[in-house]
């Protein structure tokens, strides 16, 4: 479901998404949008792209400007308003507290929701991440392994970091088998959605400790790898006759201009002057 609101120098974008059990995202530039007291059943998780929001929270009278990370814990009553007379732009992730326990629980935290004192946070690195995972969330074209893999990176990041208990992630061990399987299996389904919780099933690994081993051993996340095993068949099939748009059906594409835009990015030319370069070979 998606949502979209504009006024002449006001605008909001909003959409659910079932990533990890379910994720609301919101896009928003306000400037004289005053949100009355009120409060969520689930986290909210932001930050701020321009301007900066005024907000009252847990007592405190706090400022989130550009850069930095503002947030709100179930239950917590809080406002907000234009800190400045331009407004303020920010991307923002709701999140039902059965996200944050399956995140928490990956951190060997015994699935508990944790806790977050702040409002504000001046993490740059955090708000960063922030903005690219939600931008990748919304991208039509990016498999949903990447978004639920960046996603709960993101959310054991900030667990880890900024909670009032701060669990960290189990050491990673050698688990080659797990990821023999799971490499196996992205072969053998290179044109499916594959999603992070089916694949942790078939590794036998819970999801973020598998992204984790994966990357130990091959030197990729999965999302990654997935994209680059479909290059790498793509690049096989234009030996033969295929024309280039079943080629990026074949191997999990959204289109030819999708296959395009990813083949140019990992070889450094389109698909079609590889062919001329391997036919004429």
């Amino acid at each position: 479901m998606s949502m979209t609101a504009v006024t002449h120098d006001e605008w909001a974008a909003g959409r659910s998404l079932p990533l990890l059990g379910g994720v609301e995202l919101l896009s928003a530039r306000y400037v004289r949008q005053a949100f009355s007291r009120h409060v969520h059943e689930g986290y909210a998780l932001g930050a701020i792209e321009a301007g900066a929001l005024a907000f009252r929270y847990r007592g405190e009278a706090l400022v989130a400007a550009r850069g930095e990370v503002n947030l709100v814990v179930p239950g917590e009553a809080h406002d907000g308003h234009a800190a400045l007379p331009g407004g303020w732009a920010y991307r923002m992730f709701y999140l039902p507290p059965a996200v944050l326990v399956r995140a928490s629980a990956e951190l060997s935290a015994g699935g508990k929701p944790p806790h977050f004192a702040p409002g504000v946070l001046r993490d740059p690195e955090l708000a960063a991440e922030i903005f690219a995972v939600h931008r990748l969330a919304l991208d039509p074209e990016a498999p949903l392994l990447a978004k639920e893999s960046r996603l709960l990176g993101l959310l054991a990041a900030w667990i880890s970091r900024h909670a009032e208990e701060r669990p960290q992630a189990p050491r990673i061990g050698s688990e080659h088998a797990a990821v023999a399987r799971t490499r196996a299996f992205l072969h053998d389904r290179l044109t499916e959605e594959v999603g992070l919780e089916r694949l942790s099933s078939v590794a036998g690994l819970s999801p973020w400790h598998l992204v984790r081993v994966f990357a130990r051993e091959t030197g990729l996340p999965p999302h990654a790898y997935l994209v680059q095993a479909r290059l790498a068949r793509a690049r096989e099939l234009l030996a033969g006759p295929l024309r280039l748009a079943d080629i990026a059906a074949e191997t999990g594409f959204a289109d030819q201009a999708h296959l395009t835009r990813e083949f140019k990015r990992r070889f450094g030319l389109t698909p079609g002057a590889c062919r001329k370069i391997i036919q004429n070979s």
